[in-house]
């Protein structure tokens, strides 16, 4: 058993925990657990396992941003997927101490369908300015023109529009909803889709492969392997980093170490971005070489003034 001066020795820089600690650290955080009950059964303190987040995300963006580029994709969805920070948008304004960031968060993604490879991701709001600045990171990681898929939002035409003009096939599916049965049982029953919609806003878009169910998949995986996504639990997100970590952390794990079940490979194997497994020890690699360096501790000469 690590007592509580060893539990707290990886936050102070006295020394790191083990290899093996810290992958299961990383493991459990992408299969679901929250961060108390990795900190119980790994038995190291709560602040380790943020910092280990916190390091974790921070090399898991810089991974994605460098290796996810000339993406050889033929057909792109996009979707957002709702979660909220600190407190509800509605309970902000009555927040005590609510930080930046709180109230509404939307993960924005954007999937090959064929590889299954999360091209790009973005957390913020769900509003024009951030649709603009997916979009743009994701037109500027895709090597050929390629037929993409949104839902209705208005945000996507202007954004669309802006990143790639006339050189895409795109088309937005819009469902249609009404009232179902089951929404007389609770406030959390969903409605019921009574129909689709396909508009082809630019280009020549294949109808039979206009869909966002490839993506919407994907976004159900990601509300069942991150805890903060989990509805109706205290497991939200008090932080708006600490979010933006975890996903970041989530998704190098999606693309690069967890083998996909139809296709037998990852997504990034599958999309051709790399030819091996990735494995949490390489992650805990990537955060030992970004670490900073320990210094020398500092000698101070005796002055011989009077």
């Amino acid at each position: 058993m690590l007592d509580v001066k060893h539990k707290n020795s990886y936050i102070r820089g006295m020394n790191k925990l083990p290899l093996q600690k810290r992958v299961q650290i990383l493991a459990m955080l992408c299969e679901g657990s929250s961060m108390r009950s990795i900190s119980r059964v790994c038995d190291v303190s709560i602040n380790t396992v943020a910092k280990i987040l916190a390091d974790a995300g921070k090399v898991c963006m810089a991974f994605h941003d460098e290796k996810v580029r000339n993406v050889q994709a033929k057909r792109v969805q996009v979707d957002e997927i709702w979660s909220f920070t600190y407190a509800k948008q509605k309970n902000v304004a009555a927040a005590k101490a609510a930080p930046d960031g709180a109230g509404d968060t939307w993960t924005w993604t954007a999937l090959d369908a064929d590889s299954k490879l999360i091209v790009q991701w973005f957390v913020g709001g769900r509003d024009a300015d951030c649709a603009k600045l997916f979009i743009d990171d994701l037109a500027d990681r895709l090597a050929n023109r390629v037929q993409l898929t949104s839902d209705g939002l208005k945000s996507y035409l202007e954004a669309v529009e802006g990143a790639f003009g006339a050189d895409v096939d795109y088309a937005q599916l819009v469902k249609i909803y009404g009232a179902s049965p089951e929404s007389a049982k609770g406030r959390y029953s969903p409605a019921e889709c009574t129909g689709i919609r396909k508009n082809i806003i630019e280009g020549e878009p294949d109808e039979k492969h206009i869909s966002t169910s490839y993506v919407e998949r994907q976004n159900l995986t990601m509300r069942m392997h991150m805890r903060r996504f989990t509805r109706l639990t205290n497991g939200f997100s008090k932080k708006f980093e600490s979010h933006v970590n975890m996903v970041a952390l989530y998704t190098v794990w999606y693309n690069w170490v967890r083998i996909h079940k139809s296709l037998r490979v990852t997504p990034a194997m599958a999309a051709g971005l790399t030819d091996k497994l990735v494995s949490f020890e390489d992650i805990v690699a990537l955060m030992d070489a970004a670490a900073p360096k320990p210094g020398r501790p500092k000698t101070y000469k005796k002055s011989t003034k009077v």
